[in-house]
């Protein structure tokens, strides 16, 4: 995949997106320097290109009890290609899990798991993430305060 060239309004026009994702275009515009048009045509073709992949809301967890969170390192028996598709694809049926990150280190994967308490969990865990395909062990690390949580940030 080629990395698309951004210029200072690009980059400026993702910092305050990542912030507010619900701007007005004229808004945008008038935070970033430039006129509506060349902002709404900036803003079509970084949707186009895939740089934005879309938007959406973020969402307290506390209101919707989905507060706990627990991170899960899994080892595999088998890390070959299909084991891993296999593994990727049961993995995107758990709707509990809202991060799954194939690792570099002493364990496989690194699992964001959040649920309701920390029965909720320990139910996720024995029935569905133990279950999952070529899992030998699983270790969790449950979060006592989650400091900082942003999701995707630009960086420049």
């Amino acid at each position: 995949m080629d990395r698309i060239q951004l210029d200072r309004f690009d980059q400026a026009i993702l910092r305050h997106l990542a912030v507010d994702g619900r701007v007005s275009v004229t808004e945008l515009a008038s935070r970033i320097g430039l006129t509506k048009s060349p902002t709404q045509a900036r803003l079509r073709r970084l949707e186009k290109d895939g740089v934005i992949l879309g938007y959406r809301a973020l969402i307290d967890p506390h209101h919707i009890d989905a507060a706990h969170i627990a991170f899960v390192e899994i080892k595999l028996s088998d890390t070959r290609e299909k084991a891993l598709r296999a593994f990727n694809d049961a993995v995107r049926e758990i709707p509990e899990i809202e991060e799954c990150h194939l690792i570099a280190g002493s364990f496989d994967y690194l699992l964001k798991v959040r649920s309701r308490d920390i029965a909720t969990y320990r139910k996720v865990l024995a029935e569905h993430i133990s279950g999952l395909p070529h899992i030998t062990s699983t270790s969790t690390h449950v979060v006592m305060e989650a400091v900082k949580e942003t999701g995707a940030q630009p960086v420049f």
